[in-house]
């Protein structure tokens, strides 16, 4: 089967192509899937771009979704031809007991999804939802499940509250969806004109260009009529947390997910405290949050949003545009 794998000493110039053994025939509580897609997350980026950030030969990508081909002895959730997607803690099922490190995740600790075929327990997979093709559904095991964790699990989302997103990754785009099916108001930052038309088409109530109001936190306050967003997406971390605390509702809930603007910064502590705010720091979520989550996505007409589509061979190429920063939404790559 065609696969892609980090050659020594790591980094995107060393992701090539490989051709590996078949998977092998389901065990007991185990399935056979073919993959046929996979998306870009930045935990991706960061384990593919850096030298020695994983085993030499791994096999990357955390997401992937596909079709049940074989069934092993006593699994009966699933079933030869059903369509599934992939759970990011595959030995997280439910409860508060949470993972704290990568060492079971695909693509990081062990072999991913970029590949064609792979042999699992079936609890390392949840049906995908009705109607959606491979790669939509592929998009659902990172940033899918934190979008619904952070509103849905970890915010408790009720209709008629604001809630905050930053910039147009994939994350975000997702947040904001679900949020306006469950009928809260939408704000959004980005530093695009182009993106920010592309935001109000999906839903997005306000739009404020953080480029051109660098205190965004202002302005997320000055539409709100100076309460705040109830719930903050916040992707960025260091770089954006205090405007996301100034933005931020007393009594609201800030999601942290995301280090795009680094790893350890300065945080307003007493802005925070005297807003009353909860920080709480996920990464992504359990495999009952997803069955959860597909569950509701089923009811929505609503599909993920897909910037672009590569092929398997080329995904150093998807990485590289995933660098750029220029999409809005999700990086496909499909086999």
């Amino acid at each position: 089967m065609k696969a892609m794998h980090i050659a020594a000493p790591g980094g995107l110039d060393h992701l090539v192509p490989v051709e590996l053994p078949a998977a092998a025939a389901p065990a007991a509580g185990e399935i056979q899937v073919r993959v046929h897609a996979s998306s870009l997350n930045y935990h991706d980026l960061l384990v593919a771009s850096r030298p020695g950030a994983t085993a030499e030969g791994r096999i990357p990508m955390a997401d992937g979704a596909g079709m049940v081909t074989a069934v092993g002895t006593g699994v009966t959730e699933f079933a030869v031809g059903d369509a599934v997607v992939s759970t990011f803690f595959p030995q997280w099922l439910a409860g508060r007991h949470v993972p704290s490190d990568f060492k079971l995740v695909p693509g990081d600790g062990v072999d991913g999804f970029a590949r064609e075929s792979v042999t699992l327990p079936a609890t390392a997979f949840t049906h995908a939802p009705r109607g959606w093709s491979h790669e939509e559904a592929a998009t659902l095991t990172t940033a899918g499940l934190t979008a619904w964790r952070a509103l849905v699990v970890d915010g408790g989302l009720q209709a008629g509250q604001t809630v905050l997103v930053l910039g147009t990754g994939g994350v975000s785009i997702f947040a904001l969806q679900m949020a306006k099916s469950m009928g809260a108001r939408v704000i959004a930052t980005t530093s695009s004109h182009a993106k920010a038309e592309q935001l109000t088409a999906l839903g997005a109530d306000v739009v404020i260009n953080y480029k051109d109001q660098p205190e965004w936190g202002n302005a997320v306050l000055a539409a709100t009529g100076g309460r705040g967003a109830d719930i903050v997406v916040e992707v960025g971390g260091p770089g954006t947390l205090p405007q996301s605390i100034r933005a931020c509702a007393p009594g609201g809930h800030i999601a942290l997910i995301g280090v795009l603007t680094g790893f350890a910064g300065a945080v307003p502590t007493a802005e925070m405290m005297g807003k009353q705010q909860t920080l709480k720091g996920l990464i992504v979520g359990s495999r009952e949050h997803q069955q959860d989550m597909v569950r509701a996505l089923e009811q929505f007409a609503w599909k993920p949003v897909i910037d672009s589509r590569y092929p398997l061979e080329q995904l150093p190429a998807a990485f590289a545009h995933q660098q750029t920063g220029q999409h809005f939404g999700k990086i496909v790559v499909h086999y």
